[in-house]
């Protein structure tokens, strides 16, 4: 049987107050990348729904950049190791990995002939260096600036020249190759942000913390005028060139973008981005036809020069790992939730996107699952709350609050059933009606809609409670036994079989009504806890997803046969399954990714 990855739901850049955020783009015009944990990650400029992840660092990457030529990437992370990689093969294959600073790496660039690349960031020895791509051999020295280097920049036409901009406020220029410090400009009073060259070489422009924005002739870097006065009122985070040089988008810390006219030096339109935290501008991009910027909240907006008031289209989803994930009623979306409280809602075949509405939980989520109108979301600020389907937004006259942390979720015709820390809740339309103390640790609910049996998986003494639901009393029925902490639960569709999963590493079949064993087989291919298991629609295979970062389907007509895929989400646990339709499974992760599988029947 095989398989293959029909999606990608890429996630969004992990971004950090009081940061910027580099952002690279495709010397063809036709990809930018970003970085979210151990990941690089591509996306298609005009469909950012096509999207390809390079995961192969083993710590936080942050920054990726195009080699001039566009056949390879180097991408630096926390460590202060550089992997060079390629483009043109799916595999990515490495040409190269160096270790040219000993602390995170914040910017590199490339010479224009994709030969030579200089790295910034925090070494402990040295902030920078400047070595040969292909061999790693060093031409030049990166000195003279006394604090971590921010962000450098390559000359694109000769002489060549490199600047890199400091937090000891100021931007150093290096001649050569080999390149030697040249001299240091001490216009910014707060930390050097970024450096840009312009696409011709003829000038380059520094931003910095104090909201400043200053242009320099390129060749003799004189000071040739300021940008505004203040350019912002914030600090200013990414600096970027049309195409031409004859324009300049800034993004600052203000929650504006502004668009600048480089010989007037005057202001040509200025985009207002919001009015929270959460819509401070940490990058931009100016990317062929495209101007691109980044929101602190990690969306990715697409600036319309015609319309400033309102971006051609905004990239939603997720920057943090992903807790939560279940269908609408009608499986035409998919729904998101993350361990900052987020939910998000996905189009099931385009991934459209859009961010729920309101006032969420605000940290994890727990438990969901939709019910008419509704999508009912847990989460660990102890409320249960109500997100209206028609509206895509919270609903706040119907949170209730529960005594303890909620665990999971289930419904059962319209009770909603919650496992908390010390009980079990029962809520009919939007009102507590009745709760059943307990002294085990529940993880999971799930619920059989013919029989309104109710399975809890409990972590504390490793096995799976099953009650009767009966009105809204719940009587418990029986006792299952596991090795190790139970995770998940779930009836299959036909309501024949509940299938559960533990730490142990296996996934135990049980045939309904008495709760037998379904076969003498144990599935225990995982190598670590398995975390999540999910049903297909007709109800003959199970999917489980395991810290093992794998994902396994089972048969359950011939449980000796499964298919295995490895590193379904790599470096990263699967945290939850769900089948789409017969032959698609949607997984999600720590890594905030969403993917799509096409799955062949076993």
């Amino acid at each position: 049987m095989s398989y293959e990855t029909k999606y990608i739901f890429a996630a969004l850049p992990r971004t950090q107050r009081g940061t910027p955020l580099v952002l690279g783009g495709d010397p063809k015009g036709k990809s930018f990348l970003y970085t979210n944990g151990n990941s690089v990650i591509i996306r298609n400029i005009d469909n950012p729904a096509i999207a390809d992840i390079y995961t192969e660092h083993s710590c936080a990457v942050n920054v990726a950049k195009y080699s001039p030529s566009g056949f390879y990437i180097a991408s630096g992370d926390q460590s202060g190791k550089i992997r060079i990689w390629d483009t043109v093969n799916k595999e990515h294959i490495l040409k190269n990995e160096f270790h040219p600073i000993g602390g995170p790496i914040k910017d590199i660039a490339w010479s224009p002939d994709s030969q030579r690349m200089v790295v910034v960031g925090e070494g402990r020895e040295r902030f920078g260096h400047v070595f040969m791509a292909d061999t790693g051999t060093s031409v030049g020295e990166i000195s003279g600036q006394s604090k971590p280097i921010n962000s450098c920049d390559f000359r694109p036409t000769r002489p060549f020249r490199l600047i890199t901009g400091s937090e000891d406020n100021t931007v150093a220029i290096f001649e050569g190759p080999p390149f030697k410090f040249k001299m240091t400009k001490q216009e910014h009073s707060r930390f050097v942000q970024a450096v840009k060259y312009s696409p011709s070489g003829n000038l380059f422009a520094s931003a910095g913390f104090d909201g400043k924005v200053f242009l320099y002739d390129g060749t003799s870097s004189e000071l040739v005028s300021e940008i505004g006065s203040p350019a912002h009122q914030g600090g200013v985070y990414g600096v970027t060139w049309k195409p031409d040089g004859t324009q300049l988008l800034t993004a600052s810390g203000d929650k504006t973008c502004r668009l600048w006219d480089v010989e007037t030096k005057s202001l040509i339109t200025e985009f207002n981005m919001g009015s929270t935290v959460e819509d401070q501008q940490v990058s931009c991009l100016w990317q062929g036809d495209h101007l691109l910027s980044v929101s602190l909240s990690g969306f990715i907006n697409y600036l319309n020069v015609n319309d400033p008031s309102k971006p051609l289209r905004i990239i939603k989803g997720h920057n943090k790992p992903i807790t939560v994930l279940t269908l609408s009623p009608d499986r035409g979306t998919i729904y998101t939730g993350s361990h900052d409280g987020h939910v998000t809602n996905w189009n099931a075949s385009t991934g459209e996107n859009d961010r729920v509405q309101g006032q969420g939980h605000g940290n994890q989520i727990n438990g969901m699952k939709a019910s008419g109108n509704l999508l009912y979301t847990a989460g660990i600020d102890d409320t249960l709350r109500a997100i209206d389907i028609a509206s895509n937004s919270y609903n706040d006259a119907d949170t209730i609050k529960l005594d303890s942390q909620p665990r999971g979720l289930d419904i059962y015709n319209d009770i909603v059933v919650t496992a908390a820390m010390r009980q079990i809740h029962l809520t009919q339309s939007g009102r507590k009606v009745s709760k059943l103390p307990i002294d085990y640790e529940p993880s999971c609910v799930g619920v059989n809609p013919e029989t309104g049996d109710v399975a809890i998986g409990s972590t504390s003494d490793n096995k799976v409670y099953v009650y009767n639901l009966s009105g809204t009393s719940l009587t418990l029925k029986l006792e299952l036994e596991h090795l190790g902490p139970v995770t998940d639960v779930a009836y299959s569709p036909d309501n024949k079989y509940l299938v559960a999963c533990d730490a142990n590493r296996k996934v135990i079949l049980y045939m309904l009504p008495e709760y037998k064993l379904a076969h003498n087989r144990e599935w225990g291919f995982h190598n670590a806890r398995v975390n999540t298991v999910a049903w297909s629609s007709d109800s003959t295979m199970v999917a489980s997803g395991s810290l093992d970062t794998t994902i396994i389907i089972w048969s359950v007509t011939n449980p000796a046969k499964h298919t295995i895929i490895k590193n379904a989400h790599p470096q990263s646990q699967i945290t939850r399954l769900v089948w789409l339709d017969e032959e698609t499974l949607i997984s999600v992760g720590q890594d905030c990714n969403t993917k799509i599988w096409r799955v062949e029947k076993i």
